[in-house]
This record gives C-alpha cells, structure tokens and sequence, in this order.
C-alpha cells in the first residue's frame, strides 16, 4: 500500500515536472532573438508571404493561445510539422531517438565496466601505490569534459592510428535489412554480426568518449562505499573465517556497497543522455541530439519543442524508476 502511495505520487510530480517543462521551453524559444519565418523565405519575400507562413504554423496568435493548441495536439500525438524539415515532429524523434538511446546504453555500459574494475581493483589494493595511481587516473578523467575526450580519441584512433571509424552511424554501402531504427540490437538479433561489427566500429569511440568522466564516477563512488563496508563487523566475521580478501570483497562487502552506485548510475545516465548532443555531433553521428542542435541553429520551435520534451521524458522516467527501484531495493524505505 505505502509502495502504491509513493509510485502514485512520483507519477503527479513527473506530469506536474513534464508541464513545466513544456511551458518553459515552449516561451524560451519563442522570445529569444531570431525570426524562425525569415529564416525559411528568400531574400525578395513580400510581408504577404510572411504572413502566410505565419499564420500556416500558428505564429500569428499570441504565445498562450500557441500553448493551448500545441499543448491540445501532444495530448493527441500531434507535436506539430517540423518548419525546416517539412515533416511530422513526433516521426522525427522516433526515427532518431533509438540511435541515441543506444549510444548512451553503450556508454553506460562502458562506464560501469571501467569504473567497476578500478572500484574494485582499488579496494583489493587499498593502502599500495595501485589505489594512488588510480585516484589519479579518476582526477584525469573527471577533470577533462567528455568533447574533448572525443576530439583526443580522433586525433589519436582516427588520424594518427586509424582504427575506429569517426564519423556517422553505420557505413553507408552497407544494405539494413531492419525493421526498427535500434540497429544495434536488431543486428545481433538477426545474427547479421557484419553489420554488428560495423555498427560497434561507429559506436565505440563516442560512446567512449561519454563513459569515461562517467566511469571515473563510479569508480569513486564505489570504492569510497567498499571502504566503509570493509570496516562492518560481518566483513570483519567473514575474514575470521578464513576467507581470501578477493572473495570477502566480491561475496560479501559488494552486495551491501553497490546500492548507492546503482541509484548514481540511473541518475547519471539522464545527464549521459543530454551529454550526447555535443559527442554526436562531434562523430556526426545521426541521433538525437545532433538533430537538437540542427534545430537551433534553423530556428525550428515545432522540432526544439519535440526535442526537449523527449528529453524531459526520458529524464523523469529514468529517475522514476531509479526512486522506485531503490525503494524496493532498501527495506528501511520500503517499510517506512
């Protein structure tokens, strides 16, 4: 009943937060400078035509009033026509947000493997120059922005040694046979694993880019939670039992250490999501937020509206059941 209570509860905060957010955005965008219309005619366009194209995407009505029928139309599927692209905005994210949401799941992925083994390699070692010298390596990594981790991973895995591919998502003379735009999965479903090594050849230098501020996280976080778990009592009765410290660490102190870190990595990877938009474009590769940024530099307020809400989506449904997740993963909160 109490989970019931709280789970009804984090839904009215999500809708109250997703309203929000659209108002936000949906005045932001409208006020800055900028002329999205201008943008779309050419130089000799008369004020009959501007007029036109206004009244055509609504333009022409107050910013309330634009609300209440843009608002109207998502509660019906319909987020407008995209201004620069003529096309519906809703197909438009769909088409793109697969790719990102497989890019950020490779980066997560990444990150927890790293961040994981330099958590645990630096407990098994704790007190030697092996933890120093992973300390250093986690204040390198979180000190350097992920961009400029992928324009290092260019210049050394793209120019200099040539191993990975640096631009776009898959080769282009390569036939999909797909009926989804998650390529990645559907590939290794259909054991098509040529395209999936393309695929992973376009993926894993971004996707690296993005997981190793994030792995440097983990790392931190989790070593700091082994650490104060290698000091309870029944990590003390395990090591009287004559159990090996790899062991005491990996089937004892880990199960109890890990909580926090799962609950950071579900937090994390909402803000891996929107770190996407520089790296994608960075890799021209043809997400989510590649498309964002085409969006603001055309002025397009029906695609920038899509964008950001997606993103709000994502974001508050990722920490939803993040929220709920540890809940039921914590019986002092499942029962309070």
């Amino acid at each position: 009943m109490l989970f019931l209570q709280r789970l009804l509860w984090r839904l009215a905060t999500t809708a109250v937060t997703l309203f929000g957010v659209a108002v936000i955005v949906f005045t932001v965008v409208r006020v800055v400078p900028g002329n999205p219309i201008a943008m779309m005619l050419p130089p000799g366009a008369t004020d009959a035509d501007v007029a036109r194209l206004k009244a055509l995407y609504g333009l022409d009505r107050s910013i309330p009033r634009q609300f209440l029928i843009w608002g109207w139309g998502v509660l019906h599927g319909d987020f407008g026509t995209s201004i620069s692209l003529r096309q519906p905005v809703l197909g438009l994210v769909l088409g793109r947000l697969p790719a990102t949401l497989e890019l950020a799941s490779m980066a997560l992925l990444m990150a927890v493997l790293m961040g994981g083994a330099a958590a645990l390699t630096a407990t098994r070692h704790r007190g030697t120059r092996v933890e120093a010298g992973i300390d250093v390596t986690n204040g390198v990594a979180l000190s350097i922005p992920d961009f400029l981790w992928g324009l290092l991973l260019i210049i050394i895995f793209g120019v200099l040694m040539p191993v990975f591919d640096i631009s776009g998502r898959v080769s282009p003379d390569l036939k999909l046979p797909f009926t989804t735009q998650f390529y990645l999965v559907e590939s290794v479903l259909r054991l098509r694993f040529d395209i999936t090594a393309d695929l992973l050849g376009h993926i894993f230098m971004p996707a690296l880019a993005l997981a190793i501020p994030l792995a440097a996280i983990i790392g931190q976080v989790l070593k700091q939670s082994l650490k104060e778990t290698m000091e309870l009592d029944y990590v003390t009765l395990a090591r009287t039992k004559g159990y090996g410290e790899t062991r005491v660490i990996l089937r004892e102190a880990l199960r109890n250490a890990i909580l926090p870190t799962l609950t950071l990595v579900g937090v994390q990877f909402t803000f891996l999501i929107g770190g996407t938009v520089i790296v994608e474009r960075l890799f021209s590769y043809e997400g989510l937020g590649n498309m964002a940024i085409d969006a603001v530099i055309n002025r397009d307020l029906p695609l920038i509206q899509g964008i950001v809400l997606c993103f709000a989506l994502i974001f508050t449904g990722v920490n939803l059941v993040v929220d709920l997740t540890y809940a039921a993963l914590n019986p002092r909160l499942r029962h309070a």
